[in-house]
């Protein structure tokens, strides 16, 4: 049965974290705060960056400074610093083969997501790509999944793809299950916790379990 299938960005289709962090760092350099490591900046992949950044101790009514310096960065060098996941490519490709609907629902604004996916010629893949509003009034991943739905219609078979609890919860709100990867930023007990109804460890298994009936856990 043919599926319209919602993809997460930063963790699922691409490894952006590199680039993210960098920016990130740039960011909270700016503000003079204490510059955790790497592997605790990982939790700037996926999350809208007003919630990152509160997390990191920039006061409330300097985070669009924040992001305003972040952005200064990874506009025009850090969203370029991110590469497709292995096997992504040869996914969509099976998938868009067999006639299943293809979107993107990402928190990332939705001009930087076209710009990615189409620097890496993956956006024609794609039957829409969604994403946040550059003035964040359109940041969660529920916002953006219901202006997707919006746009598009709600389909009978309908499943998000996403690396992190903020994509099952989003989809959840829905009535989407969500299949979680392993492969990217979040963490699977957290995502398990949120109610993913399956886990992928690779591209192939991923394949297989969009291919199943799915139901929340």
């Amino acid at each position: 049965m043919q599926k319209a299938i919602l993809f997460d960005l930063d963790g699922t289709l691409t490894d952006s974290g590199e680039g993210i962090i960098n920016c990130a760092i740039v960011a909270l350099e700016h503000f003079h705060l204490p510059i955790p490591s790497r592997e605790e900046l990982r939790v700037f992949v996926g999350p809208p960056l007003q919630e990152s950044f509160l997390r990191f101790g920039v006061p409330a009514d300097r985070v669009d400074e924040a992001i305003q310096v972040y952005r200064s960065r990874y506009i025009p060098i850090g969203k370029f610093e991110n590469i497709p996941y292995p096997g992504i490519r040869e996914l969509l490709e099976a998938l868009k083969a067999e006639g299943h609907k293809l979107y993107v629902a990402t928190s990332k604004p939705e001009t930087m997501a076209v710009e990615i996916l189409e620097h890496f010629d993956l956006a024609k893949y794609f039957d829409q790509i969604c994403g946040a509003s550059m003035d964040a009034s359109r940041s969660s991943k529920e916002a953006v999944i219901a202006y997707l739905l919006e746009q598009n219609g709600r389909a009978d078979n309908m499943v998000m793809v996403g690396d992190t609890k903020f994509d099952v919860i989003g989809a959840k709100k829905h009535g989407i299950p969500t299949i979680g990867v392993a492969w990217g930023y979040g963490e699977v007990a957290d995502m398990r916790a949120a109610g993913a109804a399956a886990i992928a460890q690779t591209t192939e298994e991923l394949y297989a379990l969009i291919h199943r009936d799915l139901e929340f856990q």
